[in-house]
């Protein structure tokens, strides 16, 4: 996932477009686990690589701490993700022959360059 859109979020509907791979969703989207704010789909997110220099929704949000840094989506946090779908804190898409999409499944790109204190802490990913 990398980054994940937090309960500060005011829904104001600026980070979705940006996102190059249609990873965010809207308050209410079905697959959305969330019903007062928006939500980056973990198994999509690709932290913008290869498509921007930082990831897109952040600079367009114009709101401080919606947007932090998550661990990220490799195997090596295959049982993260496992565990937080279960909790409801994330809502992994289930493909019909492969299962559930963790990490394991489909690994995602993500900048390299963010330290693991930084995603273990949420730091807010406009101060990129």
């Amino acid at each position: 996932m990398a980054v994940r859109i937090t309960e500060e979020c005011i829904s104001c509907e600026a980070c979705a477009p940006e996102c190059p791979v249609a990873a965010i969703l809207e308050e209410g989207h079905e697959k959305n686990p969330y019903e007062d704010y928006f939500y980056v789909k973990p198994e999509s997110c690709v932290e913008c690589v290869d498509h921007a220099d930082a990831p897109r929704c952040a600079e367009a949000c114009p709101t401080e701490g919606a947007i932090v840094w998550d661990m990220p989506y490799t195997a090596e946090f295959n049982e993260y993700y496992a565990e937080k779908n279960e909790q409801g804190i994330y809502k992994i898409r289930e493909h019909k022959k492969k299962g559930l999409m963790l990490p394991e499944v489909k690994e995602q790109k993500f900048i390299a360059d963010i330290s693991m204190a930084d995603r273990e802490e949420a730091a807010n990913v406009q101060n990129f």
